[in-house]
């Protein structure tokens, strides 16, 4: 039996307008709503996991540092000059062994990555 592979990661948010515009302009996704459902699907411009927004509830803290969503870019430095240029600010570029990421948050606090370790040569 194969493993399912992962295709979706549902986000709890109560700012679901700007969740979309920051996921629309920041990394290419489409926002998709089938009539009468309360979850709001960002499909992503080509592969990847779709992302799944839903209303938190009252009680629901944002931002928690349980998930980090990571964004596979050929050039980190470049990724985060043109968001710049489109208001997303991402932190200090890391090097770490062979790959470089930096970090910054969605309008609900949730963690996000970009990442040049899927382009690392491995053994």
């Amino acid at each position: 039996m194969n493993s399912p592979p992962l295709t979706r990661l549902i986000l709890y948010t109560k700012r679901i307008d700007q969740m979309v515009r920051f996921y629309e302009t920041h990394f290419g996704y489409t926002a998709c709503q089938i009539e009468g459902d309360r979850i709001i699907e960002l499909k992503p411009g080509s592969s990847g996991a779709h992302l799944l927004l839903h209303l938190a509830g009252r009680g629901a803290r944002g931002g928690q540092a349980a998930v980090k969503l990571v964004f596979d870019v050929v050039d980190v430095p470049a990724f985060c000059a043109q968001a710049l240029q489109k208001g997303l600010t991402f932190g200090a570029i890391h090097q770490a062994d062979s790959y470089q990421f930096a970090n910054a948050k969605d309008p609900s606090g949730n963690s996000v990555s970009v990442s040049s370790r899927a382009f690392v040569p491995r053994e």
